[in-house]
């Protein structure tokens, strides 16, 4: 359900996606509207679930992440019962940051780092191909990351 935006919300949300440590001060100054009336529309914001959490983005490579990977991994069979032990499971797999349901010729797209290519191998192996109907994996390693980032385009009218 999309939810309707108005100038300030969408200034609100730019600002914080730049930079979620921004003061409710800071904030209400740059957008132009008191800090109490600020602080509302952030509060409603997040009560409404646009605004999901507020995180910090780490640089991996610093805390010894060396390897991202994209893994395609099919099910057999493709039924609820076994997406759903799937999903419970990588859901509770940390080095698995994204997990997503997808069309075509594979059933799931995960984005997994890892600290190098044999923690990588032995977590597809012990821990992937462990999940009870995982039948086929296929992955494609990242070699430079040319673009990222988590901001959602908004306009700004």
């Amino acid at each position: 359900m999309e939810i309707s935006l108005d100038t300030q919300d969408k200034a609100i949300i730019h600002a914080l996606q730049e930079d979620s440590s921004i003061s409710n001060l800071e904030l209400s100054k740059k957008i132009g509207l008191s800090p109490s009336a600020c602080l509302t529309r952030t509060k409603n914001l997040k009560e409404q679930g646009v605004i999901k959490q507020y995180t910090a983005f780490v640089d991996e490579k610093k805390l010894g992440v060396e390897l991202i990977a994209f893994t395609m991994v099919n099910l057999s069979p493709l039924n609820r019962e076994i997406a759903n032990h799937f999903l419970a499971t990588i859901n509770e797999i940390p080095n698995v940051l994204e997990c997503y349901t997808v069309t075509g010729s594979r059933d799931f797209l995960l984005k997994v780092v890892a600290k190098d290519i044999a923690t990588f191998r032995d977590f597809i192996i012990d821990t992937i191909m462990a999940i009870p109907g995982v039948d086929k994996v296929e992955t494609s390693i990242v070699m430079n990351r040319d673009k990222c980032t988590l901001t959602i385009p908004i306009d700004q009218d």
